[in-house]
């Protein structure tokens, strides 16, 4: 054991991930429920409870940011269907303003695929 020096902050999980809010919480969890007085075998089983708490919502936030992914890969799978309408028009296209929207598509895909990288970046 550390014997608290390391102010409570001792996670296996800590360099592997980014913290998560509630990561941050077990941290100040820590250093408020171990007291230096406190003994080793129920300080370790205080460390390891907390451990696997942390690691349980680094799970669940993981599982949120991958299903925000896939919801933007549906979107844009969606608006691809739309944007398919461009193979049909010709520069001779009469109603010009079918070019603007087919735009706002393009835009719309581009945030939503933005999006999408930065849930899988929190990853």
């Amino acid at each position: 054991m550390d014997g608290g020096r390391n102010n409570g902050t001792r996670n296996s999980h800590e360099h592997s991930a980014p913290p998560t809010s509630a990561s941050e919480l077990i941290g100040r969890l820590r250093r408020v429920l171990r007291p230096e007085e406190l003994n080793c075998t129920c300080r370790e089983t205080l460390d390891g409870a907390l451990d696997r708490f942390d690691q349980l919502e680094r799970r669940r936030e993981w599982r949120r940011q991958l299903t925000t992914a896939r919801d933007h890969k549906e979107r844009i799978s969606a608006l691809l269907v739309f944007l398919s309408e461009l193979d049909a028009l010709s520069e001779a296209e009469n109603d010009r303003s079918v070019f603007e929207e087919l735009a706002l598509l393009f835009i719309e895909i581009a945030r939503s695929a933005e999006a999408g990288a930065a849930a899988l970046r929190e990853l």
